[in-house]
């Protein structure tokens, strides 16, 4: 008995045996396949960097933007293959790539700019219009994938904190719904003040609230832009479709008789599709307070860019977040100190294909450093995502934590001393 069931165990391992080696032959052809392609993009014209380009495989969910030095690392799953590349203000190009052995340098010609015909100011409020209820229309449309967040705080100069979060992430086309910590990081120095929620204002602000009442709306994207707002026509960007109109560039400013609210900033809306492509505003009306109630803020600005990913689809997921605070902290007795926040969110991995994943909803009650906490830090996860990859800029960050001994999981712990012990001669015992 015990020999049979061994002749068959023998038998069944020789089945078996060529079956698990082609497997592994098809995960290692997989492996073999996949490329690490790294480039930069730049200005025709002045050979200058172009930050925050798209650069993805068309047809695909495969993307990435280049950083603020104009870089960019994207994994593709083999080659040859095709990557677009876009700027908003440039004309996109391809680029057909072979081999991943030189870096890739692609140069994006800038885009003619022009005012239509139609110069009216109410053809600007009629694209915000416009824009605002294919907001309104296509808000039922939902996107998940992940985000990564990127914040840093420097305080008279000096970077204070430090923070590297992998979000998974439910979105629409307006704003971010709900999150879930996937992965973080974080490194931090004593300091006169720290900020404990940073990215509630990155979860929490859009262009559109399904849940808000848009007829007190302050919102440029709202039936109140003509009460609100003054809007003037910059110019059109043109597409790199000739048959179609190309992309409006709105500046906007809050009205002088809107007292409680100040904003201004730039939208870019396609005047085909008036899908919103880019919307940058600024506003003083930052109301954050210090656990310390003899701290105050003053001479605030809050800078907010939301970039939207480049498709031919009628509605668009979010490509990018940027939000920038820079202040002044003041206590009684003391010269004010100057303090800016930094953050950068990337979309990426996105799809329309629903999860299982309990996304929360962002509050007012939210800690970021504790949300880090919370989650095992896994080093591999960061070592190998091409996603995080830093400017020399952010590396110089790094390294001013790490001269100042710097506390965290993002900062490398020193290695432990030697015991050496000598003998009555001095010399080391081994």
């Amino acid at each position: 008995m015990t020999s049979a069931a061994s002749s068959v165990s023998s038998a069944a391992r020789s089945r078996f045996r060529p079956a698990f080696l082609l497997l592994l032959a098809l995960l290692f052809a997989h492996f073999a396949q996949a490329q690490q392609l790294r480039g930069i993009v730049l200005d025709k014209e002045t050979n200058q960097a172009l930050p925050f380009a798209s650069v993805s495989v068309p047809g695909t969910t495969l993307g990435t933007t280049t950083n603020t030095e104009g870089e960019f690392s994207l994994r593709v799953p083999k080659l040859p293959i095709t990557l677009l590349i876009s700027e908003l203000g440039h004309v996109r190009d391809t680029l057909r790539v072979t081999t991943n052995a030189e870096l890739l340098r692609v140069s994006l010609a800038p885009a003619n700019v022009t005012l239509p015909e139609v110069k009216i100011g109410s053809y600007a409020f009629r694209l915000v219009d416009r824009a605002f209820r294919q907001l309104q229309s296509s808000n039922s449309r939902k996107f998940y994938g992940k985000a990564f967040y990127r914040q840093t705080t420097r305080i008279d100069g000096d970077p204070t904190e430090l923070q590297e979060v992998v979000w998974d992430v439910k979105s629409s086309t307006a704003r971010i719904e709900g999150t879930a910590i996937a992965q973080g990081r974080y490194a931090a120095k004593q300091s006169i003040t720290s900020f404990s929620n940073f990215s509630l204002y990155t979860k929490s602000y859009g262009l559109f609230d399904a849940r808000a009442d848009t007829t007190k709306s302050l919102a440029l994207l709202s039936p109140n832009a003509v009460k609100n707002y003054l809007l003037e026509l910059k110019g059109v960007v043109a597409g790199p479709d000739s048959t179609k109109g190309g992309i409006a560039e709105i500046d906007f400013e809050t009205r002088p008789e809107l007292t409680k609210y100040k904003a201004k900033g730039t939208v870019w809306i396609d005047v085909d599709s008036y899908k919103v492509v880019r919307y940058r505003m600024s506003t003083p009306n930052f109301t954050a307070t210090t656990t310390n109630i003899n701290q105050k803020f003053r001479n605030t600005k809050l800078d907010i860019e939301m970039s939207f990913q480049n498709t031919e689809d009628a509605v668009a997921p979010i490509e990018y977040i940027k939000v920038n605070l820079a202040a002044e902290l003041t206590t009684p007795g003391k010269p004010a100190t100057p303090l800016t926040v930094s953050s950068f969110t990337f979309f990426y991995d996105t799809s329309t294909t629903p999860t299982s994943i309990p996304y929360a909803r962002v509050s007012v009650d939210d800690r970021d450093l504790q949300a880090i906490k919370s989650i095992k830090y896994d080093p591999e996860f960061w070592a190998n995502n091409p996603v995080v990859k830093r400017t020399p800029v952010e590396d110089e960050v790094i390294q001013s934590f790490e001269k100042k001994g710097a506390f965290g999981t993002m900062v490398p712990k020193a290695a432990p001393k030697a015991d050496v012990r000598l003998d009555k001669n001095g010399r080391i015992i081994k």
